[in-house]
C-alpha cells in the first residue's frame, strides 16, 4: 500500500515547476515520463509542453485513464493535486467535474469538494491557549 501524489504534467515529462517539480524532487516522478506512475507519483497531462495547455476535452481523456488506474490499484491511496489549475491556467470549475467518478482511494483537493461531491468542507480552526 502506497500513497501516490497525482500532479499535472506536460506530455514531454519535463517536471520543472509547480507540483510537477515537487513530484520530481520528492516523489519519484521521472523526467521524460509525461503520463502515468513513476515512483510515488502519477503524472496526469494538462499541458502539451511549456507553452500550450491541453483542451479540457484532452485533459478529460487523461483524467479517465487516471481514474481507471486508481480503480485497478485499490490498495494505493492517491493524493490528487489541483491539476490544471496552476501553471496550465484553468479553473477548478473547468477541471474538478472531470473527477466526479473518482473511487474511494482518491483524495480530492478540498477546494474541489463542493464541485465534485456537492459539499463544502469547513476550514479547521485551531486555538492556541
Amino acid at each position: 500500500m502506497s500513497e501516490i501524489m497525482v500532479f499535472g504534467s506536460n506530455l514531454r515529462g519535463i517536471h520543472g515547476g509547480g507540483a510537477a517539480r515537487v513530484a520530481y524532487e520528492h516523489h519519484g516522478a521521472e523526467m521524460g515520463v509525461g503520463e502515468g506512475r513513476t515512483g510515488l507519483s502519477y503524472a496526469l497531462p494538462t499541458k502539451a509542453d511549456f507553452s500550450r495547455t491541453l483542451s479540457v476535452e484532452e485533459i478529460a481523456e487523461h483524467a479517465a485513464k487516471f481514474i481507471e488506474y486508481a480503480r485497478a490499484n485499490p490498495r494505493d491511496t492517491f493524493q490528487l493535486t489541483q491539476v490544471g489549475c496552476g501553471l496550465a491556467g484553468l479553473t477548478k470549475e473547468q477541471i474538478a467535474p472531470l473527477f466526479r467518478d473518482i473511487p474511494g482511494n482518491v483524495n480530492a483537493p478540498l477546494a474541489w469538494h463542493e464541485i465534485i461531491f456537492g459539499e463544502v468542507i469547513p476550514a479547521r480552526v485551531s486555538f492556541n491557549f
